[in-house]
Formats: structure tokens, C-alpha cells, sequence
């Protein structure tokens, strides 16, 4: 049996992983960022504390690698929420199961309705995102869903519940062309903590999920960690480790790195650990740093001043004017959302805040015909 990402993360142990990144020197960052080509060990060092003073140096660095690989691009895309229902309990999201909210999932009609009005703000990639309930926003549903926009879009990405590897072989078919699958938190007892009811609830199974879009050939994986639940540095080191094994393994794919940070929303976790604006930053920069191709991209949690910030030092994609309630653009506009939005700007805003910062917006992916506005 071919091995998994499992095999490797097994053979870690958190505590001893976080102890290591906070025990990296100054000397550390400096032989890290004097380095060619970077390693995990000096991933290490530049998400360290020890890196903090280094943080301008970083992003200078992280600026420059982005150009030359990038240019003066950066990509946009629109995310549609096709459903709130939810069969599992997660403490932090406001389509668990346990919250007492008004369930809704779009018709075909309703779909159209949605993608008629992201098309008019020139939308070419958008990401379908549901909770999971695979009765009611099973395969059937997701592949009817694409089926019904793939004329529309140059490239169709996914946010839902992790499938068996025939059920991707089914969605690419019909025209899937990405798959987000955050771990949320590679922290095995605090996960069962925030998972304990559910098909999310398994650990193992989630864990594997880029293991099965890779045996399928999906074009493109998106991985991340939920900062917030667990100690960020390590949670980011077990990305990264996660995200070279995929590189190795599958290496047709391409792959993106997400940042989410715990946002307010219907049952109100507050976070265990704060991620501080600076901090994240730091981490932006130091994957950059580590890998050259890697996709990254900072969503609408983010506010309006950190992402006027953060688009020249290594992100290469940015949502805007995100809606994360199903119907929300059109359809019904005040159902419940998954989260609070943080930079609520319209579209052309935000097109307009990228271009003062000397960036052309991409609508296409990266893979395709680029179409700069």
C-alpha cells in the first residue's frame, strides 16, 4: 500500500516541533535568509520568534521573489456559498450543527441567479464553497453545480467536505478544477476538541485528503490551518511539511497556501492563540521565502488596511466582495453567515486599491490565457 502524508506526520511530535521553533537563534534567521535554497529546519527559523527583527528584511526578500516569479500580478476570485446545512459540530463556524439557524441550499435557479451577478464583476475563477452534508450537498449536488457554471468559468474550485478518490475523479470530469481542504489544526488532541461530532470529526481521514486528489491528478490543492485554535508556528511548520511531501509526491500539481485567522461568528469562539497582524506577515513572507511557486492567497477576513499592506510582499491571489451566506450576493441577502466579513469593499475597490499599488489584477489562473484588467 503506497504511503500517505500520515506515515510522515506520525513520526512528529507537536510539543517537541513547537520547542524546537522557539529555541532557533539569531543565527538561525541569518543563515536562512543567506541561503539559495531554503529547508523546512530554516522555515524553522523564519517563523520563529528569533525573526522578528528580521521581519523588513523578510518582506524586502519575500517582494522581490514574488515579482520575478509573478510580475506585477495578482489574482482575483469570487467565492459562492451554495449551502449552510451541516451534519457536523465544529466550535468555531456558524453552519455547525448545533446552532439553531435557518438551513438553506440554492436551487439551479438560485445558482444562476448568484453566478449572473459575479460574472458582471468580470469573475473567470470562482470557488464553490458548502458545509458538509453529504444527504442534502452531496457529490450529485456539487457535480450538478459545476455542470450547470463550467461554460462560464475558466476554473472552478471547491470548499466541501472531503470526498473518496472516485468521487474526485467524477468532479474533474465534469469540469472541477481545484480543491481547498484546510486541516484546520494538525494538532491531533485539540482537533478532537473542535471536531467531536461528525465526519470531521475523523483526523486521519481529512489528513488524507490531498493524498487522494493527488492520486486523481487534480490540477490544483489548497491547504492551510485555522490560526487561532492552536500555536501558529507549528500549526504553519506542519503545513509546509505537509505541502513539500505533496510537491515530492504528486509534482504535476499545483498548489496554494491559505491564511485564514478565526473571524466572529454565530457561537463565538475566541481564539486560544492570537495571531497579531505582524505575525502573520512574518509567516506570509517566510513562505515565500521557502518556496518560490507557491500560490498564496489572504481572503476577505482579512481588514481593509492589512490587505492594502500585505499585496506587494508574496500574495499572489485575493478575494473581494465575498458573501458567505448562501444566496448572499442576490438570492437572500441576509441569511446567516459562515463568518463576519472584514473588508467588505466592492469589487472595483479593491481593483482599484491594487492597481495604486502597482499591480494588474489577474482574472484568469495562472495555468491560462492571463487577462489583466
Amino acid at each position: 500500500m503506497r504511503k500517505t502524508f500520515q506515515t510522515i506526520f506520525d513520526t512528529y511530535n507537536w510539543e517537541d516541533t513547537l520547542a524546537n521553533i522557539n529555541a532557533k537563534t539569531t543565527q538561525d534567521v541569518e543563515y536562512a535568509l543567506n541561503k539559495d535554497k531554503k529547508d523546512l529546519e530554516d522555515f524553522k527559523a523564519l517563523i520563529s520568534p528569533a525573526a522578528k527583527p528580521y521581519l523588513e528584511q523578510m518582506a524586502q526578500l519575500s517582494s522581490s521573489i514574488t515579482k520575478k516569479r509573478f510580475g506585477n500580478t495578482i489574482q482575483m476570485y469570487s467565492p459562492m456559498y451554495l449551502s449552510n446545512e451541516c451534519q457536523n459540530i465544529c466550535t468555531y463556524c456558524g453552519f455547525s450543527m448545533t446552532n439553531k439557524i435557518p438551513r438553506r441550499t440554492l436551487t439551479d435557479e438560485e445558482i444562476l441567479k448568484e453566478i449572473k451577478y459575479i460574472k458582471s464583476k468580470g469573475y473567470d475563477h470562482i470557488l464553490l464553497v458548502t458545509g458538509e452534508a453529504n444527504k442534502t450537498v452531496g457529490v450529485d449536488y456539487i457535480a450538478n453545480a459545476i455542470k450547470l457554471i463550467r461554460s462560464q468559468f475558466a476554473n472552478i474550485t471547491i470548499e466541501v467536505q472531503p470526498l473518496e478518490q472516485e468521487e474526485y475523479e467524477l468532479l474533474i470530469k465534469n469540469g472541477l478544477y481545484a480543491v481547498l481542504v484546510y486541516q484546520e489544526t494538525y494538532h491531533r488532541e485539540e482537533y478532537k476538541k473542535h471536531h467531536p461530532r461528525g465526519k470531521k470529526s475523523n483526523f486521519n481521514y481529512r489528513l488524507n485528503t490531498p493524498d487522494r486528489l493527488g492520486k486523481v491528478g487534480i490540477h490544483k490543492i489548497g491547504l492551510g490551518a485555522l490560526f487561532g485554535l492552536e500555536d501558529w508556528r507549528a500549526d504553519s511548520f506542519f503545513t509546509a511539511l505537509h505541502l513539500k511531501y505533496l510537491q515530492k509526491t504528486y509534482w504535476k500539481t499545483k498548489y496554494s497556501i491559505s491564511f485564514p485567522r478565526l473571524r466572529p461568528h454565530s457561537g463565538g469562539l475566541e481564539p486560544k492563540v492570537e495571531m497579531t497582524d505582524a505575525d502573520l506577515v512574518q509567516l506570509i513572507c517566510a513562505y515565500r521565502l521557502l518556496d518560490e511557486d507557491v500560490e498564496l492567497s489572504i481572503s476577505t477576513r482579512e481588514s481593509q488596511l492589512f490587505r492594502n499592506n500585505i499585496v506587494n510582499l508574496g500574495v499572489t491571489s485575493i478575494s473581494a466582495e465575498s458573501k458567505t451566506n448562501p444566496g448572499g450576493y442576490v438570492v437572500e441577502k441576509q441569511s446567516l453567515e459562515q463568518f463576519e466579513i472584514s473588508d467588505e469593499r466592492p469589487t472595483e475597490e479593491i481593483s482599484q486599491m491594487l492597481r495604486s499599488n502597482g499591480l494588474e489584477v489577474v482574472w484568469k489562473d495562472w495555468e491560462n490565457n492571463w487577462e489583466s484588467s
